[in-house]
């Protein structure tokens, strides 16, 4: 017991001597337990709380490692004095030759083995933990609250939802995880520094190759055939009109199993690879398209107007065309202001029998505002107001379907619209389709020829049939009802 008493007695005289090894050592102390328990409960999932990993991962756990880098700072700065001899080499192996000896010191080999134990312990437990904490959607999502609030919102209303975020912004390839982690380490500067970009650009050159990711589910050579697309709007009018478009969408095939590349998915075939240059960043003004078939390239020009730089001898960036050309917003989609009020009617989240309802909020929730906070009191306000003066009935008595229909009208803002990060109902273009003169217009524009005169084709049976267009009830759709019926399917 004396050389015990020793052994520890000199430890914490040699640790005292240094004030950042008393430091180190109070941090330590501390820690360990809160840390081992925060860790154990964490790993049974007792704590259902997505700030609780952050603070375990990124404050307590550096905080650990931190303490012990200090105690060993500390502990070694103070090499010179004699009291070191019960912690060097040479003091061991000469203990353990002389006869008798051994005994008397494997109480210090027994405590140094069994801090050395749970401090490795605790820090390999902290480090794996860790990790899959930082690939985490919580983590990813709430960490950084204000700055990934709108792509976190979006995300959870997504088709994508129960995929974790790393499985297509890192994927599985060594070289994408180490370049996500760097891209990860500047953008947690960024946000100390108050140096991020407000609204956050798209991030196509940081995720890894786009078909790649996409094809861990969607397999190629299952896109083929058609399929009907049938989109859901409601007027501006007293009644909210119902009206529907369908569509019967050529998904086609990209040319797998022996089936002829066809439909939109044409555009992704590896037999006949197609390429544009763009001069924007967001990809939009499209000045060169060309397309390798077998050993030929054709290649089309943007026609301009008298006077306009010609395309081809602007600096731009080429791009092999892939999913992302057209699903550019997969899973953050933002929506505008008439498609989220149509689909808050459509659910039943806004009540579609209050009269002009469609017209009144589209008209609030489109203006702008300089805060969520502002623009839920104005949509609020606005909206009793207008009914109170033209419909004091609805106003008095069915206050609860007003109130219903406010709170639906402020979650579809809430949803789309983030004042403190720059984004608006039209910050970012989805590119399915052609809103706006955008994504399919971009090349199908019929302004892009090449040198004998071939255009790329604007036509709408390309990519289409249009059923119906913007039609209450259209017949198509009760015929479709009908036959399926017929067929014995709900």
């Amino acid at each position: 017991m004396d050389k015990t008493s020793a052994f520890i007695k000199t430890a914490v005289n040699l640790m005292s001597r240094s004030k950042l090894s008393v430091l180190g050592s109070i941090m330590i102390t501390v820690l360990t337990p809160v840390l081992l328990i925060c860790v154990l409960l964490d790993i049974r999932g007792t704590v259902d709380n997505p700030y609780f990993g952050f603070l375990i991962y990124l404050i307590l756990g550096p905080l650990f490692m931190l303490g012990l880098i200090l105690l060993i700072i500390g502990v070694y700065s103070s090499r010179g004095k004699e009291d070191i001899g019960l912690f060097t080499f040479e003091y061991i192996e000469e203990q353990l030759t002389r006869p008798g000896r051994y005994t008397r010191i494997r109480r210090h080999i027994l405590l140094s083995l069994i801090f050395t134990l749970t401090t490795l312990l605790l820090v390999v437990m902290v480090s794996y933990t860790g990790f899959h904490y930082t690939e985490s959607t919580a983590f990813c999502g709430l960490s950084c609250h204000q700055v990934m609030e709108p792509a976190y919102a979006t995300y959870q209303n997504s088709p994508h939802s129960r995929i974790s975020c790393v499985e297509c912004h890192i994927g599985k390839e060594s070289q994408w995880l180490t370049k996500a982690k760097f891209s990860g380490a500047y953008q947690i500067f960024a946000v100390l520094f108050d140096t991020y970009p407000r609204p956050i650009p798209q991030p196509i050159t940081s995720l890894r190759p786009a078909r790649e990711t996409c094809e861990e589910c969607h397999r190629p050579e299952m896109f083929h055939g058609d399929k009907l697309y049938i989109k859901d709007r409601f007027l501006p009018d007293e009644d909210n009109t119902h009206v529907q478009t369908a569509l019967l969408m050529k998904i086609g095939s990209g040319g797998y199993l022996g089936r002829k590349a066809q439909g939109i998915h044409w555009h992704v075939s590896e037999d006949h690879p197609v390429y544009y240059q763009h001069t924007d960043q967001t990809q939009e003004e499209v000045t060169q398209v060309w397309l390798q078939d077998g050993g030929r390239e054709i290649r089309f020009h943007k026609k301009v107007a008298a006077g306009e730089p010609d395309p081809s001898s602007l600096p731009g960036t080429a791009r092999k065309m892939d999913c992302m050309d057209c699903h550019n917003r997969p899973t953050h989609v933002f929506l505008s202001a008439d498609e989220a009020l149509d689909e808050k009617l459509l659910t039943g989240m806004i009540p579609r029998e209050i009269p002009f309802i469609k017209r009144q909020a589209l008209k609030i929730i489109s203006q702008q505002y300089d805060s969520v906070d502002e623009a839920l009191q104005e949509i609020s306000r606005g909206l009793k107001e207008w009914y109170a003066a033209n419909y004091p009935e609805l106003a008095g008595q069915g206050r609860t379907v007003l109130d219903k229909a406010i709170a639906g009208a402020q979650q579809a803002y809430m949803e789309n619209v983030f004042p403190a990060m720059n984004i608006d109902w039209d910050t970012y273009t989805d590119f399915i389709g052609h809103k706006n003169d955008s994504g399919c217009f971009r090349c199908h524009d019929g302004r892009h020829v090449t040198e004998n005169g071939q255009t790329i084709s604007n036509d709408c049976d390309l990519c289409h049939v249009i059923l119906a267009e913007n039609e209450p009830s259209p017949d198509v759709l009760g015929l479709l009802q009908k036959t399926l019926q017929h067929k014995g399917q709900p």
